[in-house]
């Protein structure tokens, strides 16, 4: 029988009010917070321009709608590898097309990684910032650095004892993060309606065509997207139909929301938006009331807090996938809660710790980490691109759609990768650094790998079964155990290998049964062979 933490987790599968709430606060933590800087990073430097502002809004809609609607929530998710998802579970679909796959998927990871040690840091100091907006600390030196870190380091130390109490209200905290988000977007809508042209792709198109800096401001815009890989990574915690159709209410909150801020702007156009301090007011806080500012500070960093936690445990789902699959060594997991996917790995969780506190000290402000979390989410997207095109590929979907959707991904999001590399000087470069040294980790532990398993010499079990049930018999002996399990990673049943067959007979401990036992998977599948010595004669498949 199943127990109940299973059967809950089963029912978040289905397509139910509770599950869309739950999926709120599990999948849409990063996307969901990318409010707080995008139009910031669009309009917070120079003169107001009401075609780059309209242009850039336009640009933010179809890049939604293109690269997350169309791609993530439409295609990715059709790549179900048994309930799960995330680039390794798509390269485990894949993996025997070709042999290179491993390398898209290697470098997807390590970028998914080097984003995690961004994410916190970006999401709670873009909120902690907007305290700078409350007109009784404009004159007030606001540490937001050593606040930044205190909540990081305090989310960091929470991990070891799972979050599967206070995920239950991240649902619910979300549902109020994008009602206010539309809400607010809304009322500062109605004032300026002329803004909603902006859904026309033709200004999106002027901009690109005509604007100076358009590959900047794409650079800029690109941050609305970011998160989109979590639809999938998180696939097996919420299930497909739950995150397709709770993306339609976050979707239009996100757009309301963008929109309110444009129509915000557009009141300065001709002029520099107001300062508050040295930095031009984030247009995210400027189109809440004064009143409400206190309000709309907490509500963002509980949302900042369940972005970074959400980050947070899809790294460790996805260092728990690539130890699974040989990519990484073995490192200790802690499951800390009964629930499915609440993992902890100690390890992983000191290294993301110390890379979200160097990227908050090195940094300093949220809007100096946009290069680096632009340059990072652009190059998973793009090892997904080339991994889903193979999956097509299995899959037997028709060539010309295949190479349709590869050219066409390739050059949108190559585009916005290219924008991203202007910003390398800025930023950029750490993501390279610790995407490549994340890289370079996996590639020498599969090659030692490799090296390791050609002096492996593996031995037919036919040709020591007679010694093993002599073994077992062997009234000389005491009794070790009824039965004693030895794994093995060979991948045929008829064979071990020769070292474990000598660390039976060298060390011999009478037992009832000896169990060969080999597990891997193949295609998702996971495949068992056995065989088990008992008795004279005996041998059984498992």
């Amino acid at each position: 029988m199943p127990s109940n933490d299973e059967q809950q987790q089963g029912s978040h599968h289905q397509l139910t009010l509770a599950g869309l709430i739950i999926t709120l606060g599990i999948i849409y933590g990063d996307i969901g917070t990318s409010p707080l800087y995008v139009m910031r990073a669009i309009a917070g430097t120079g003169i107001v321009d009401r075609e780059t502002i309209l242009g850039a809004v336009s640009l933010v809609f179809w890049t939604l709608t293109i690269q997350t609607s169309f791609k993530y929530v439409s295609l990715v998710l059709r790549a179900d590898n048994k309930g799960e998802g995330g680039i390794f579970s798509l390269y485990t679909l894949v993996r025997r097309r070709r042999k290179w796959l491993l390398f898209p998927a290697m470098i997807g990871g390590s970028a998914v990684l080097s984003e995690g040690m961004i994410t916190p840091p970006i999401s709670v100091s873009s909120a902690i910032e907007g305290l700078q907006s409350i007109e009784s600390l404009h004159n007030v030196h606001i540490p937001t650095v050593q606040i930044t870190i205190g909540i990081i380091s305090a989310l960091f130390v929470f991990q070891q004892f799972g979050t599967a109490t206070v995920g239950r209200f991240f649902g619910p905290i979300m549902l109020v993060w994008f009602s206010m988000l539309g809400f607010l977007g809304c009322i500062e809508l109605f004032g300026q309606l002329s803004v909603l042209q902006a859904l026309s792709p033709v200004f999106a198109v002027k901009m690109l065509i005509h604007h100076q800096h358009a590959l900047v401001l794409m650079g800029a815009v690109f941050l609305c997207t970011t998160g989109a890989e979590a639809l999938y990574a998180d696939l097996g915690h919420c299930g497909k139909q739950n995150i397709r159709v709770s993306w339609v209410f976050v979707k239009i909150c996100l757009v309301l929301n963008y929109l309110g801020q444009a129509a915000w702007c557009l009141q300065f156009e001709g002029e520099a938006l107001p300062l508050v301090g040295d930095e031009a007011i984030n247009p995210f806080y400027g189109v809440m009331p004064r009143w409400f500012l206190p309000f709309g500070i907490t509500i963002a960093t509980m949302a900042a807090i369940i972005a970074s936690q959400a980050m947070i445990s899809g790294s460790f789902t996805l260092v728990s996938e690539a130890i699974r699959l040989g990519l990484l060594p073995k490192l200790t997991v802690i499951f800390p809660t009964h629930l499915k996917g609440q993992l902890y790995v100690p390890a992983v969780n000191t290294l993301l710790w110390a890379g979200c506190v160097f990227v908050a000290i090195h940094f300093k402000e949220s809007k100096y980490m946009e290069a680096a979390y632009g340059l990072s989410v652009t190059i998973t997207m793009l090892m997904s691109t080339i991994l889903l095109s193979n999956f097509f590929v299995m899959n037997r979907v028709k060539s010309v759609l295949i190479w349709t959707f590869l050219v066409w991904y390739i050059c949108f999001e190559g585009a916005f990768f290219t924008a991203n590399l202007l910003k390398f000087k800025d930023g950029g470069y750490i993501t390279v650094v610790i995407a490549s040294v994340l890289f370079a980790l996996m590639y020498i532990w599969v090659i030692a790998k490799q090296i390791k398993d050609r002096f492996i010499q593996n031995v037919k079990i036919n040709d020591y079964i007679d010694q093993l049930i002599s073994l077992s018999n062997d009234g000389s002996i005491p009794k070790y155990a009824t039965n004693l399990v030895f794994l093995s990673s060979a991948k045929s049943p008829k064979k071990v290998e020769e070292k474990i067959l000598y660390s039976i007979l060298a060390n011999p401990a009478k037992t009832r049964r000896h169990l060969l036992v080999c597990l891997y998977r193949c295609d998702g599948r996971a495949v068992y062979h056995g065989v088990q010595s008992q008795r004279p004669g005996s041998r059984r498949r498992l």
